[in-house]
């Protein structure tokens, strides 16, 4: 898995959300298919289930569905194996109070990629399977099976990452940077004291829920009579003044943002009962190797993920600051006293390490473990002494779905032929032949319930929107959860006639050796014509974006417009391995523009394409990317579209930005090369900016400065701003503005389609 610049690819406006639409704008009117309708209700997409979750005893399915009449809003349903039926079980709408959210529970929301949606978007199971904890709209409740709901929580402040305890005893929740602890339907305490404004207990910091997908900073054993929990001082972060610039106002924050190159919080671990009594900490910065960290300042780490095994020991994941090594440390809960249960080291030397949830404590205190030290994702057994390699090939592992101890089984997903995933089933004891359980048709994920014996499995591929169904061990499917054909009923039915096949290869990389994957797809073209292509690119480290799976109607409004659409992954993407993402480390910005050049040489090879209309477009990671590949080359692309780009890395995160770059104090020349402000004059070529003016991610001082460097250079470009809106510009009218602005901008330019 990568967490790595989540922010900036969850973020990027690719939706495939769609209701009727306004005619289309004179540069769409080759196709039927408008931005207006893609954005609209009810979803291309079909239905688009989110949080699927087995009840303990497997009886009961539940999930998040959304509404046709608003796609944004979740309502939480659940779905009877006995009866074969589907109830909802908490309407969100009449539930809810319409409350305005804390701006810590916005903000969170933001890092979780999930602002912009409405009603439940977290819930649950309680432990016997009695009943369900569903936060909304700032307060919790307790839905019962039989359609009964209780109120545990009325205040005007938010209650945050709220838990039920694992015997679902207590529910625990944070409160104005406090712990809060009660029994179920009792009231709640603050176990934990309030400090100082930069104090925070029970709570992830910054970088650990926007790079480290740590959401939490608390959690209970097994027999909950004892909880760890976090407290993080923000006193020595660099604040960072943001104008959250709105329609009719602007409100300035000082936010805690630890940039590149400085101190970051300091994070402690304690643990005590869950009255908050017998508190003792843990020791986090013994037997740090000198050579891996800072002996200036051992309070220098991260803590990455915090575990109680099934025996009552607990663990946690220490990562050094360069992020190449991290420490199992194994602690005495009773005294706080850790020693490190084994080291994982980064592949190579010029690497990181890639955080993960690919593991799994065992009950008979061995470890389920995920590692690229092979040089490709595998998964071993670790019994404190030795390690048992479980998994083996060319092709990584990616994902931990589930293990059935009692069977001795191991199911997880794996990248097949780089464009798909799969699933498979793997002994748990030791290395063997594995078994394929899913359809290679089609790319894959898979979820299970806690003893390993039924998978939800959810699949699609470029014709087909996700559809998901229960399997059991063998992969053979039990009952449809969302089929989700195309038929004469989808939302998507109207617009099959003009839905064209996607085609994918490859082409050779800027080494002349490594093998890049493309996809293409193309509008019904006439001979002797050539057309325009929209190349869409995100670039970075981490996410993968050409694969077989459904990537829905924008691209093909793209595309009934009369464009080419293309993407290539580049040297540096996920699910290929360590060799493939390397190039990157100390040089974000070089091999990523020199791999994407190639992709632009091998279009205008093409008979069909255009040469002189070949338009970049990317967001975030991508959207610095349309800088630098305008800098490096002027003319070979005829536009660019730059959405939210991080322009010098001085200005992004600590966690993400030293993983690849290292820390600027050491390393000046690598941050200094892959700047996008020093050549901003450079860029010849039509240049479109678009921001949001609230953006807390990546801060709206990326594009000032850029703004600033080409008006300085008496450089013509465009702009388009988007007040009050962060890292994800979107919404149902939004949106179409967005990508009707897009095009205007592009046809204004002459990258046009044929007469």
């Amino acid at each position: 898995m990568r967490f790595a610049f989540a922010a900036l690819l969850l973020a990027t406006p690719l939706p495939v959300l769609a209701q009727e639409s306004e005619p289309m704008t004179a540069s769409q009117e080759a196709g039927d298919l408008s931005f207006e309708r893609v954005f609209a209700s009810p979803s291309l997409n079909g239905s688009s289930p989110r949080q699927a979750k087995l009840s303990p005893d497997g009886r009961y399915l539940t999930l998040l569905r959304n509404r046709d009449d608003e796609l944004e809003r979740y309502d939480l349903w659940g779905y009877d194996r006995e009866s074969s039926e589907w109830t909802m079980l908490v309407d969100s709408e009449k539930l809810g109070t319409g409350r305005e959210l804390s701006e810590d529970e916005k903000m969170q929301r933001e890092r979780a990629r999930v602002g912009n949606l409405k009603g439940i978007i977290s819930y649950q199971w309680t432990s016997d399977g009695s009943g369900i904890l569903v936060p909304l709209d700032g307060d919790l409740y307790l839905a019962k099976l039989d359609g009964s709901v209780q109120r545990l929580t009325d205040t005007e402040e938010s209650e945050l990452n709220p838990v039920l305890s694992s015997t679902s005893k207590y529910v625990s929740f944070i409160r104005d940077r406090q712990l809060w602890i009660g029994e179920v339907g009792e009231e709640a305490a603050p176990i934990t004291p309030k400090e100082a404004d930069t104090i925070r207990w029970g709570e992830a910091e910054f970088v650990a829920q926007e790079e480290m997908s740590r959401m939490t900073g608390y959690w209970w054993n097994t027999a909950d009579n004892r909880i760890a929990v976090q407290r993080t001082d923000e006193e020595r972060v660099g604040i960072v003044t943001r104008a959250a610039i709105g329609a009719t106002g602007t409100r300035v924050f000082d936010q805690r943002y630890p940039v590149a190159g400085s101190d970051n919080a300091v994070v402690e671990l304690f643990v005590m009962d869950p009255d908050g009594g017998d508190q003792v900490q843990v020791d986090l910065t013994s037997n740090q190797d000198p050579v891996f960290y800072n002996a200036n300042d051992p309070t220098d780490f991260y803590i990455a993920r915090v575990d109680w095994s099934p025996n009552g020991k607990l663990y946690v994941q220490r990562q050094n600051r360069e992020q190449t090594v991290l420490d199992m440390l194994e602690v005495d809960p009773a005294t706080g006293k850790s020693e490190i249960w084994f080291t994982e080291k980064a592949a190579t030397d010029d690497y990181w390490i890639n955080l993960s949830d690919n593991y799994r404590f065992l009950k008979d205190g061995e470890l389920l473990w995920w590692s690229e030290r092979r040089g490709t994702g595998q998964f071993y057994r670790f019994d404190g002494e030795y390690w048992t390699l479980l998994t083996s090939g060319d092709e990584p592992t990616t994902s931990l779905v589930g293990i059935n101890e009692e069977s001795g089984e191991l199911f997880y997903q794996a990248t097949t032929d780089v464009l798909t995933q799969q699933i498979y089933r793997a002994l748990l004891t030791k290395s063997a032949p594995t078994t394929l359980l899913t359809d290679m048709e089609y790319t894959n994920s898979a979820m299970m319930d806690k003893d390993g014996r039924t998978l939800l499995i959810t699949r699609s591929n470029h014709n087909q929107p996700s559809q998901s169904y229960l399997a059991d061990s063998e992969g053979k499917r039990l009952a449809w959860v969302e089929q989700n054909a195309l038929d004469a009923d989808h939302p998507y039915a109207p617009h099959l006639a003009s839905h064209r096949p996607a085609k994918f290869g490859t082409i050779k990389a800027a080494d002349g050796a490594t093998d890049l994957h493309y996809k293409m797809v193309t509008p019904e073209m006439e001979p002797g014509k050539t057309y325009p292509v929209f190349y869409y690119h995100y670039s970075g480290p981490g996410p993968q974006v050409v694969t077989k799976g459904w990537d829905g109607a924008l691209q093909q409004a793209v595309v009934d417009a009369g464009y080419i659409w293309f993407e290539l992954d580049n040297r540096g993407s996920a699910n290929r391995g360590v060799a493939f993402e390397q190039p990157l480390y100390h040089a974000m910005g070089g091999v990523e523009v020199d791999d994407q050049r190639e992709g632009a040489k091998y279009l205008k090879t093409l008979d069909f394409v255009d040469p002189d209309k070949i338009a970049l477009y990317g967001w975030s990671y991508g959207g610095y990317m349309t800088l630098k590949q305008l800098q490096a080359d002027p003319g070979l692309y005829a536009a660019g579209i730059s959405g939210a780009p991080v322009t010098r890395w001085e200005l992004y995160d600590t966690h993400y930005t030293e993983r690849f770059m290292g820390d600027p104090r050491k390393v000046p020349e690598a941050y200094e090369k892959a700047s996008a402000i020093p050549d901003a004059g450079k860029m010849t070529d039509p240049l479109l900016l678009i921001h949001g003016m609230a953006d807390d991610n990546v801060v709206f001082e990326n594009s000032s400065e850029l703004i600033a460097k080409l008006q300085g250079s008496n450089q013509p470009f465009e702009m388009m701003l988007y007040p009050g809106y962060t890292h994800r510009v979107a919404g149902e009218q939004i949106s179409p503005h967005l990508w009707n602005t897009i095009f205007t901008f592009l046809e204004k330019h002459g990258v046009t389609p044929p007469e």
